[in-house]
């Protein structure tokens, strides 16, 4: 085993163990489904996704920028910038294109019915930063090679980048409590617990905003930002209207094909949410 693999094992179980345990001791929200039941479900998808990423491309996204270097591959070396910049050029590409994935896999309607595997979960918390259809899992990692080779950035970027997609998917999917003046700053870096959960919202117009997964500068300029739910963070429902139950992990695998679409995908934006007054919340 590589000393790059060692690190991101370590850097994924450690962070799902310590966000796992903030969760339990400071939790954002109370639950809806008992977490081991949801935790079948999610950790099953998420072997699934690890043995078949495993299983197609061994070498993975380092693998495609070692070749590209060997090769001279890339729009990156051509520029000619310091190594610095050049990885945080690379880094910053890499996640502006998960961004604009993120956006495709809510635009196109087929797409959208692999993603609403990712959705459909009743409660968000670290697991659910994980869960995604393999078949997502496999077009995501098609994008992903195909953005490395195209650019050619440095091993070191590549391998940033990969623990931070991987960590940042945990921290800001966590049901974990930040006080409102921590996560006011902290939102100006990465995107955060409290700003990814509106895009859990059931609300339309919610989901299909704050798409950033590690960088929170994206949804600001292309005009995706969204604050807060229009219902607020205790009272709002999470998942999607269509699927108000727990579903086991052989219902998530056979749900791009047997489950309702709804009108989630983004030529169905919906109705700006209105903010609930106090009388109406305690109703």
């Amino acid at each position: 085993m590589t000393t790059a693999t060692l690190v991101r094992l370590a850097s994924f179980f450690g962070l799902l163990a310590g966000i796992g345990l903030w969760e339990v001791f400071a939790p954002r929200r109370r639950l809806t489904v008992a977490k081991a039941k949801r935790w079948r479900a999610n950790l099953g998808i998420i072997l699934l996704d690890v043995l078949l990423v495993r299983l197609l491309t061994p070498a993975g996204a380092l693998g495609v920028a070692a070749a590209a270097q060997k090769a001279g591959w890339g729009l990156l070396p051509l520029l000619g910038l310091p190594a610095p910049l050049t990885v945080f050029l690379a880094v910053l590409l890499l996640d502006l294109s998960i961004y604009l994935q993120h956006l495709m896999f809510h635009a196109v309607p087929l797409l959208w019915r692999l993603h609403m595997v990712h959705h459909a979960d009743l409660d968000i918390d670290v697991t659910t930063g994980l869960r995604f259809h393999p078949l997502e899992i496999l077009i995501s990692l098609l994008v992903k090679l195909t953005v490395v080779a195209a650019l050619g950035p440095p091993l070191a970027a590549v391998f940033l980048f990969e623990i931070l997609l991987n960590g940042t998917a945990m921290f800001n999917h966590g049901n974990i409590h930040i006080p409102p003046a921590a996560d006011k700053v902290l939102r100006l870096l990465v995107v955060t617990p409290d700003m990814h959960r509106v895009h859990h919202s059931v609300t339309i117009r919610e989901t299909n905003s704050n798409f950033g997964f590690n960088f929170p500068w994206w949804d600001r300029i292309f005009g995706t930002y969204r604050a807060q739910p229009a219902a607020g963070h205790e009272q709002m429902r999470i998942g999607l209207a269509q699927f108000r139950r727990h579903l086991p992990l052989f219902r998530l695998l056979v749900l791009p094909v047997t489950g309702d679409a709804g009108r989630y995908s983004l030529d169905h934006i919906g109705r700006d949410p209105t903010v609930l007054t106090r009388a109406k919340r305690s109703r």
